[in-house]
C-alpha cells in the first residue's frame, strides 16, 4: 500500500510538503498559535488549554511564553513541568520528544526538517525529517539551535548560543558552535547548589 506524504514525513523518508492533508494540519497549527500568541497575561488557563490542544501530548504542568511558533504542533510531546521562554520555535515535521523538568531560555530553536544536499533533488521540493529527543532535567540556554536527529540525554545543561549538531550524553555541561561537551556534572555541583538553596531558605 502506498504511503501518504504525511506517513513518509513522519517516518523520515523523502516527502513533498505541498499536500492536502499536511496543509490542513498546518492550518490547524496556524490557527492555534495565532490564538495563543494573542492571549493576554490574564488568560493563563486559556493559554494552557490552547497549548494542550496544539501539542501531541503534555504533562499536567506546562508554561510557554508567547510568541511561540511551530509547523504542526501535534508532533511535539512534552513531559511534566515544561517551560519555554519567549520566541521558541519548533519545526516538528518529525516527532520532538521532551522529558520532564525541561526549561528553555529565550529563542530556543528545534529543527527536525532537513533538505537534500543535492540541488537537483532539492529543487524537486523533496525534503525529509529526523526526530529530536531531549531527556529529563535539561536546561537549554538562550539562542540555542538543535538540529535534526539530535538526542540530548538526562541532566544536561546546554550553554547559550550553542548549535547542537550531534547527540549529547547525560550528565554534562555542553556549549559552543558546534556544541561540545565541556565537562561532567559532578557531586560537587550538586553539593554547592543544594547549599545555595539552603542559604536561600534560611534567609526567608
Amino acid at each position: 500500500m502506498e504511503m501518504t506524504e504525511k506517513e513518509r514525513m513522519l517516518s523520515g523518508q523523502l516527502y513533498i510538503a505541498d499536500d492536502e492533508e499536511l496543509a490542513a494540519d498546518m492550518q490547524r497549527s496556524r490557527r492555534l498559535t495565532r490564538l495563543l500568541n494573542a492571549t493576554t497575561e490574564e488568560q493563563r488557563e486559556y493559554r494552557i488549554q490552547l497549548f494542550k490542544e496544539l501539542f501531541g501530548t503534555t504533562g499536567e504542568n506546562l508554561w510557554v511564553e508567547p510568541p511561540f511558533h511551530c509547523d504542526y504542533g501535534s508532533h511535539i510531546h512534552v513531559g511534566e513541568n515544561f517551560y519555554a521562554n519567549y520566541d521558541c520555535l519548533i519545526l516538528d515535521v518529525c516527532d520532538v520528544t521532551i522529558g520532564n523538568n525541561v526549561f528553555f531560555a529565550p529563542r530556543v530553536n528545534i529543527y527536525t526538517a532537513g533538505h537534500p544536499i543535492d540541488a537537483e533533488v532539492r529543487n524537486q521540493q523533496l525534503e525529509f525529517g529526523k526526530k529530536v529527543s531531549i531527556g529529563n532535567d535539561v536546561w537549554i540556554g538562550g539562542n540555542t539551535i538543535i538540529n535534526p536527529g539530535v538526542h540530548i540525554g538526562d541532566n544536561v545543561v546546554i550553554g547559550s548560543g550553542s548549535v547542537v549538531t550531534k547527540d549529547i550524553p547525560s550528565g554534562v555541561v555542553a556549549a559552543g558552535n558546534p556544541c561540545r561537551v565541556i565537562r561532567e556534572i559532578t557531586e560537587k555541583d550538586r553539593e554547592y547548589w543544594l547549599r545555595q538553596a539552603e542559604i536561600y531558605r534560611e534567609s526567608k
